[in-house]
Order: structure tokens, then sequence, then C-alpha cells
């Protein structure tokens, strides 16, 4: 849709990389203000983010190196070329959480308590992505006669004069809900690890529904498309996570009588 954006000083300003760059300090600012009310140190706060978009870059790059291992195998020079793009959603999810939990063992903190923390501002990022991923003209949908479906011109790699569902856009406004969900429902929980548990609930059963409209090239199992098998495996850990932590904080209370 608009790739780049502008060009400042000599410097060319891309439309993803600029949504991206505002998701990360959006959800940096908004797990900041989170983390002083409930009296965090902000500068623990504030490295432990930097290392989990660190470990989000390197997560979504490796996913997306193993499921178009054969588009690469038969050009390698893409990951040079194309180092800036090519990121997988569930592997950036799968580095953040890890080192999320390699810096809350340093530090000794509660991990549910962080996690749950940390979660929406990470659908918060997602959502300024996505519309990154809708300017650039990557994840594009299929094709569709519904007004709100959009053609792109000058992508280069959503197909020109085709009218597609914006499936980018479904995908941001669903994770600007979830954001809000998740810190309405975080509010109110009682047990920790259940807002992290609802979030690969909900996004999981979101994501696994709106690949049925995309239409890019990515990689499949079986009858699947890889985020597709993804979503039903951390659906399942979801579940499990927001069961078994709803019980222990039941056996705790008890336990605590």
């Amino acid at each position: 849709m608009k790739p780049i954006l502008f060009t400042l000083f000599g410097l060319t300003i891309y439309g993803y990389g600029l949504m991206i760059a505002i998701g990360i300090i959006s959800g940096i600012l908004l797990l900041s203000y989170r983390a002083k009310e409930k009296g965090y140190n902000e500068d623990n706060i504030l490295n432990m983010a930097i290392f989990a978009v660190i470990g989000g870059i390197l997560g979504g790059k490796i996913l997306y190196l193993i499921t178009d291992y054969k588009v690469i195998a038969e050009d390698p020079s893409i990951i040079i070329k194309n180092f800036g793009e090519g990121f997988v959603v569930y592997g950036s999810i799968i580095g953040g959480v890890i080192a999320v939990y390699i810096y809350c063992k340093n530090k000794k903190w509660h991990l549910w308590s962080i996690v749950d923390l940390v979660i929406p501002s990470v659908a918060l990022g997602q959502a300024f992505g996505r519309i990154g991923c809708f300017l650039a003209g990557c994840c594009y949908g299929a094709a569709t006669n519904l007004p709100i479906g959009v053609e792109f011109s000058n992508s280069p790699f959503a197909p020109s004069g085709v009218h597609l569902h914006p499936t980018q856009l479904y995908s941001s406004a669903f994770n600007f809900l979830l954001t809000f969900f998740l810190l309405w429902y975080d509010k109110k929980k009682k047990r920790e690890g259940s807002t992290f548990g609802l979030y690969l609930i909900v996004y999981s059963i979101g994501r696994f529904f709106v690949e049925f409209i995309r239409d890019d090239p990515r990689g499949n199992v079986g009858i699947l498309s890889t985020s597709q098998f993804i979503a039903i495996i951390t659906l399942i850990l979801g579940l499990l996570i927001f069961y078994f932590q709803r019980n222990k904080g039941r056996v705790n209370n008890i336990e605590e009588k």
C-alpha cells in the first residue's frame, strides 16, 4: 500500500519499519506505566523489555528461516537481501518469552506475574506491527468482491490490481481489541499466569481463523498453514496454563486457610 512513506534528509522511512518501531515504543511505554503501578524498578523493567525485544527479533527470524527453508535453500542470499523482513510472529513470541524467563530467573522475579505484566504490551505491539504489514503489502489476504477489499499497486509482496482481503487490518483491529481485553481482565484476575494463558487462547483462535483468508506464500503442515498448526499447539498450551494456574490458585487458597 505504502512501502516507503517518505524520505527525510536522505533517509528513507519505510512504513513497515516505522510501525514496528511505534509498536515497540508503545508496548514499552504501556509496560513501564503498568510496572510502575505495581512497584517494579523502571530501569530493570526497561532492561528486560530490551532483552525481550532482542529475543523476539531473533525468534521471529529463526522461525521464518525454518518455515521458508525451501525458498531460502534455492537462494540463500535472500537472508542478507531481506534481513529486515521475514519474521514469524509465533517465533517472536517464543523468543520474547524465553528472554523474559531468563531475565526473571536472574532477578529472582515471579515468572507468572511478569508474563501477565508484559503480555498486553505484546498484543499492542502486534497491533501496530500488522499496520506495518498492510503498508508493506505482506501477509495479504485472498481475493474478494467485498467492498472492504483493497488493491495494492506498488507492493513488493502483494499482487497488483487484485481486490484482496485486508487481513493485516483485520489482525490489527483484533490485536487492539485483545490488548484492551487483557488490560481489563488483568485488573480482575485473581490468579497469576491466567492473563498470559488467556492471551494464548484468544490469539490462537483469532490467528487460526484469519489464516483461512490469507493468500500470501507461507509454509504448511498437511492441510494447515504453519501458523494454524502452531495455533493449535499454543491454544492447548494456553488452556493448560489457564486451567492449572486457576487450580493452583485454589489449592493455595485452601492451604492458606
